[in-house]
């Protein structure tokens, strides 16, 4: 193991950002690592620079093996979705935190920020982000050229969320500062200097869709209208695919997306995938990504095809096929993640018969749910029952490893 660097955390305005004990270790160092600009907040010293930019894994074993004293330079607070934490874990380092941007926009906005919710799209997709911050309060986000205010504007508008207002910090501590509320129409025709924060502050009210959203809610194809997991159905089968806060997901079959959709208001912090066949479908699909604010991926195709696109999953809904399922589910078993689920809806004996075949030569396990429901209706002034279509929910999962082998679990 090399000799203990230092990791300085330092602020736009460069060296006056520093105690003078750090700025005396700056001195005293031989090496000085830094990206270009904060170099440059050097001009004087003696040492050798080293850019740091690019992919961090070739820096890392060139510093493995330094002997040198060595400083690296990092924005802000490094263990702040910064290079900290990776140096930590691959070199001996101490590391001596700046204020973040986050903090000193904050401060700029005269704000606590303990209960803010903490986001980066710096070097990231934006995908997923409209779920993740529903109906939260306060968020701060670190932001790069591409997700810059306009963008995020432009995205957040996309889902209807106008109840937010922002708050943009740029160039934080420099003689180029400049920080101001804007509405997220406003910040979508704004220009921003690329070194920003953005901090979206709700202001009116947000939608709230609990689990379980009415049917009728769901922009479906028409005339034949009714091409929907039904909300009951959904409910039990969500609860059969044991989602948590980060499941991958698959709806195969996704229809107007309800499934798809509730279980990404479940997995914020996931990601959902859809394959649907029927185009005027997917675009009903679409129009419910934006109105219930999750931001999937979907691929228009026939599954299995489209399947090779995405992650392998935590759990994953068949609501529907196209006479493909032996392949179907040979696949979803196959590339299934340990501990993850299978949920498949049949509407005939003939597709639960199938399934199960399917799943027991695969070496999965199975439950089989009969659904047999039906909902209350008026008739005049009394109130009779209308039965819902019995659906048979069958759940899967790999059988432990013990059991595969013949053996006993203990």
């Amino acid at each position: 193991m090399t000799h203990t660097m230092k990791v300085i955390g330092i602020g736009d305005d460069g060296q006056q950002s520093l105690l003078p004990l750090y700025r005396s270790w700056i001195e005293e160092s031989e090496l000085l690592v830094g990206g270009e600009r904060h170099l440059s907040f050097f001009p004087e010293y003696r040492g050798e620079k080293r850019v740091l930019k690019g992919g961090l894994t070739a820096m890392v074993e060139e510093l493995r093996s330094e002997t040198r004293n060595t400083v690296i330079l990092a924005s802000g607070d490094p263990l702040f979705y910064g290079i900290g934490g990776l140096l930590a874990k691959k070199l001996n380092v101490e590391i001596y935190p700046h204020l973040s941007s986050i903090q000193l926009a904050f401060a700029k906005m005269g704000e606590a920020w303990q209960d803010a919710a903490l986001f980066s799209v710096h070097g990231r997709s934006i995908k997923g982000l409209a779920q993740r911050i529903d109906g939260k309060e306060k968020v701060a986000l670190l932001t790069d050229a591409q997700n810059s205010p306009a963008a995020i504007a432009a995205y957040l508008l996309s889902f209807g969320m106008t109840e937010y207002d922002g708050f943009v910090a740029e160039n934080l501590g420099s003689e180029e500062e400049r920080t101001g509320w804007y509405s997220l129409e406003q910040m979508a025709d704004g220009v921003f200097s690329d070194l920003n924060v953005v901090i979206l502050k709700k202001r009116r009210e947000s939608p709230v869709w609990p689990f379980g959203i009415p049917d009728e809610e769901f922009s479906q194809r028409k005339p034949d209208k009714g091409l929907i997991t039904k909300k009951e159905v959904r409910i039990l089968s969500l609860a059969q695919l044991q989602l948590h806060a980060k499941s991958v997901v698959w709806d195969i079959g996704t229809c107007t997306g309800s499934v798809a959709i509730e279980a990404a208001r479940i997995a914020r912090e996931g990601e959902v995938y859809g394959v649907e066949k029927n185009a005027d479908d997917l675009e009903n699909c679409r129009q419910n990504m934006a109105k219930f604010r999750t931001d999937l991926t979907v691929v228009h195709a026939r599954a299995p095809q489209g399947l090779d696109q995405f992650p392998d999953p935590d759990a994953v809904f068949i609501g529907g096929s196209g006479g493909e399922l032996r392949e179907l589910l040979n696949i979803c078993c196959t590339r299934l993640r340990k501990g993850g689920r299978i949920v498949v809806n049949a509407a005939t004996i003939e597709t639960l018969y199938e399934a199960t075949q399917a799943f027991a030569a695969e070496g999965f396990e199975t439950s089989v749910t009969l659904a047999q429901l039906s909902r209350s209706k008026p008739i005049l002034s009394l109130t009779r029952f209308e039965a819902l279509n019995p659906i048979y929910i069958i759940t899967a999962w790999a059988k432990p490893a013990e059991e595969e082998e013949g053996g006993v679990s203990k």
